[in-house]
């Protein structure tokens, strides 16, 4: 079962995770997230996950931010220190909320009762997956993106690019060869545009081409600093919250 630990606390994720993989050999955490920016990052580019395992209280703010901003059809297992957020768990697609600290005895009910009513979220799950089936299908991503040099619009073959920057309100295209254009679409409607495969967005400013990184350094708070083939007109740095799906994203 392919399983997803929201939990800020490190050792209490640690713990479950081992609690998890020796109560069954066929389950497997995804990933341990530790904020709400992570988790939503996290969702919003992979398939949803057969459970989630959330805290509440996350580094950065309360868990329910993610399901609001992102569609999670996957059911959950709440494990927090406190009882007063559970009217508010229940409106999610909640199965059991455990108190911490947790045990291996509530871990193993709580599966169990997943294992009871996991039938009635599958069929939500075989629809969310033939919707995204159909979108894709249906979308394809930009292969040239139209820039402007002096009087003259271009078509800028997107394998091209080496990056995309935010500079005062402006955003300047920087191809592999070091040519510069400009833009007019905003970042956000150019990250939709461009394919996540290829392009990641490593912060307000820059979406990268993976073909232009040519190393990553490690940063204070476990931040990333992403290195281009080219010099930049700033640091790219990759937040702590995503920098676990950075390097996800670029393992292919």
């Amino acid at each position: 079962m392919k399983i997803l630990i929201i939990e800020d606390e490190i050792n209490a994720a640690k713990e479950l995770e081992r609690i998890l993989l020796e109560q069954d050999k066929s389950n497997e955490v995804l990933a341990i997230l530790d904020s709400v920016e992570a988790g939503i990052a996290f969702l919003k580019r992979n398939s949803s996950p057969e459970l989630i395992f959330s805290d509440i209280q996350l580094a950065d703010g309360m868990c329910f931010e993610i399901y609001k901003e992102v569609p999670v059809n996957s059911p959950i297992i709440f494990c927090t220190a406190y009882d007063e957020y559970m009217p508010e768990a229940f409106e999610t697609n909640a199965v059991s909320y455990l108190l911490k600290p947790v045990t291996e005895v509530a871990i193993a009910k709580a599966m169990e009762k997943f294992k009871r009513l996991r039938f009635a979220f599958e069929p939500a799950a075989a629809i969310q997956s033939i919707e995204k089936l159909s979108r894709d299908l249906k979308y394809t991503y930009k292969k040239s993106l139209l820039v402007e040099l002096r009087e003259k619009i271009i078509p800028l073959p997107v394998n091209d690019i080496a990056y995309l920057y935010l500079e005062n309100a402006v955003i300047k295209v920087v191809t592999l060869k070091g040519q510069q254009y400009y833009i007019t679409s905003t970042l956000d409607e150019l990250e939709r545009m461009l394919n996540p495969e290829s392009f990641y967005r490593a912060n307000r400013q820059f979406i990268i081409n993976r073909l232009a990184i040519a190393s990553i350094d490690r940063f204070f708070s476990r931040k990333l600093v992403a290195r281009l083939v080219m010099e930049t007109p700033e640091t790219i740095v990759i937040s702590k919250a995503n920098s676990s799906d950075f390097l996800r994203w670029l393992e292919g």
